[in-house]
């Protein structure tokens, strides 16, 4: 499953706004639309967002934009998401030593695609040996082949384990207000025939006091240098749940997503969408018009509350800010 793709100097995408009623493709060969297409979530996930910039990037420079106006309109789409900004300023410095050429540079956008795809693949083979046999797994929102280059992170690691025979059952939640893990986590979970079951937000907690949960892995969007990290908001609220019922709970995320340059959490910036997607699902009024709304797309998770990060180079464990270290060296 994939929902990038580069065919002929034209940028394919995926439209998850569509999912999962509708599979539909849509082509872009100016960097300005792919702006668009970041803000409104047609594509959407940290990895996924990264591979994105940098195939646009490209259109840039095969319509002899400026590039450096190119780099600073797709870096202002989301704040959130650091694979962003590492992915431009990776295709930045390839410009630089390529005078700009546009195949060198469509060249090093296939190779940051191919390479998420091998580092999820990576993050699956660590993060499968943390899950126990039989085991019941809760994630939310949607960490997978939709939300990276493919394959996926959180979601690596559970198609990794179903795939040597761990998994009885994945249970997803919702995720409101876009409802990614009804409509994306679900569909990519039933497609690859994985056992899953999808639960309301507010159903994790009653699961875990039950003994129904075994761990927790979720996605990430940014990681600061002591394991503090954001992810689809509703991520803390798992996370504290998970803590007081004994749940153990990872997040699975590549080395481009963690960003040494903030000390914790408190420094990460949160995304704040439109008042409209909590009133509203998919068009029909919910709430009154006039009621003021908070929506910020993410919130932090403490690293107080994490078992383990895992990452394609292994799964590192507390302390998490020297072992975030000695990760890069």
């Amino acid at each position: 499953m994939d929902a990038i793709r580069w065919e002929g100097n034209t940028l394919f995408l995926l439209d998850q706004t569509k999912l999962p009623v509708e599979e539909v493709w849509l082509s872009y060969t100016d960097y300005r639309p792919v702006i668009d297409a970041i803000r409104t979530m047609v594509v959407r996930g940290a990895p996924a967002i990264g591979v994105t910039a940098a195939y646009a990037y490209c259109l840039a420079a095969l319509e002899g934009a400026d590039l450096k106006e190119a780099k600073a309109a797709l870096a202002a789409s989301r704040p959130t998401a650091v694979n962003l900004f590492w992915a431009l300023e990776r295709m930045e410095k390839q410009a630089a030593a390529c005078g700009g050429n546009p195949e060198t540079l469509i060249a090093e956008a296939i190779a940051i695609h191919q390479e998420d795809v091998a580092m999820c693949r990576a993050m699956g083979h660590h993060g499968a040996a943390v899950v126990p046999d039989h085991a019941r797994i809760l994630t939310h929102c949607n960490a997978g082949a939709l939300a990276t280059g493919g394959y996926g992170t959180a979601l690596g690691v559970i198609r990794a384990a179903h795939e040597q025979g761990k998994v009885d059952m994945v249970y997803a939640d919702e995720t409101r207000p876009l409802l990614q893990g009804a409509r994306l986590t679900a569909y990519e979970l039933v497609t690859d025939h994985i056992p899953a079951t999808l639960i309301a937000d507010n159903m994790a907690a009653s699961l875990m006091a039950k003994g129904q949960i075994d761990l927790v892995v979720v996605g990430c969007d940014r990681m600061a240098a002591n394991g503090d990290f954001a992810n689809k908001i509703g991520t803390y609220s798992v996370a504290v749940n998970a803590h007081h019922h004994g749940v153990p709970f990872y997040v699975a995320l590549p080395c481009s997503t963690i960003d040494l340059s903030i000390p914790d959490g408190s420094g990460i910036p949160i995304e704040e969408r439109e008042a409209d997607e909590v009133r509203t699902l998919y068009g029909v009024q919910t709430a009154p018009r006039t009621v003021e709304v908070y929506n910020p797309a993410f919130d932090v998770t403490p690293h107080s509350l994490v078992t383990g990060i895992i990452t394609e180079k292994g799964v590192i464990y507390p302390p998490f800010r020297e072992n975030l270290q000695k990760l890069f060296g």
